[in-house]
């Protein structure tokens, strides 16, 4: 389970910030849990993932390993805009880091 403030990434809109975990509830009352996603490239994109049985894959972000040896690909530009958006994020923060 991912936690508040962890930055992970989504198949729907890429690199993004768990901005909280809530709990909504259907038509026939029953509870269940959330993640509040929110791009982090652009803070109006957000999306409800439930936490348990999501369909949609959400994964910790690749190492800066992976991220440099992706980008050295020769199928690199044939990737999606949003796994070339973690591939860059996940350089420039390493460099932030340094």
């Amino acid at each position: 389970m991912f936690q508040k403030k962890d930055i992970i990434y989504s198949e729907t809109i890429g690199v993004c910030i768990v901005d909280d975990i809530v709990k909504l509830a259907d038509n026939k009352k029953d509870v269940y849990q959330y993640y509040l996603l929110r791009s982090a490239f652009d803070r109006k994109k957000k999306a409800y993932i439930p936490v348990e049985n999501h369909t949609v894959q959400l994964r910790n972000l690749i190492s800066l390993q992976e991220a440099v040896a992706l980008q050295e690909t020769k199928d690199y530009e044939k990737k999606s805009a949003l796994v070339k958006e973690e591939v860059l994020y996940v350089i420039e923060n390493s460099k932030r880091g340094e």
